[in-house]
C-alpha cells in the first residue's frame, strides 16, 4: 500500500479528534479544585437544602416528565427528514403517512392525558 498525503490527512484528524475529545477531561483533572467536604458533598435542589437521608431527593413525576419528553421529542425528530423528503414526493402518500404518524403522536397524548399522566401530585 502507497502512503499518500490523503492517509497523512486522515491520521492527523484522527488524532486531532482524539486531542479534542480527551483533552478536556484530562485537563479538568488538573485544573479543577479540589475542595471536599461541608456543604459541596451533598446534592443541590433547586436551590434548596435538601431534606431526608434517603438516596431520592426528589418526587418520581421528575423522572416521569422527562420521559414524556423525551418519548415525544425524538417521535418529533423523524418529521424532519420527513420536511426535506416532502417537495419530491408525488401524491397523497406522503401526506397520509405524516397525518396517520401524527394522529398516532396526538392520541398518544390524549390518553396519556386521560389517564391523568400531565396532572401533578400534590403533597400534603
Amino acid at each position: 500500500m502507497i502512503f499518500t498525503w490523503l492517509h497523512l490527512a486522515i491520521i492527523l484528524f484522527l488524532l486531532a479528534a482524539v486531542v479534542f475529545a480527551a483533552g478536556p477531561l484530562i485537563a479538568s483533572v488538573f485544573l479543577s479544585p479540589k475542595a471536599r467536604g461541608g456543604n459541596l458533598s451533598i446534592p443541590y435542589e433547586c436551590g434548596m437544602p435538601p431534606h431526608g437521608e434517603s438516596w431520592i431527593r426528589f418526587g418520581v413525576s421528575y423522572y416521569l416528565y422527562g420521559i414524556l419528553f423525551l418519548a415525544f421529542e425524538v417521535d418529533v425528530l423523524y418529521l424532519f427528514p420527513f420536511a426535506v423528503y416532502y417537495p419530491l414526493s408525488e401524491g397523497w402518500v406522503a401526506f397520509w403517512e405524516v397525518f396517520i404518524f401524527i394522529f398516532v403522536l396526538t392520541a398518544a397524548i390524549l390518553y396519556f392525558f386521560k389517564k391523568g399522566v400531565f396532572s401533578w401530585p400534590r403533597r400534603i
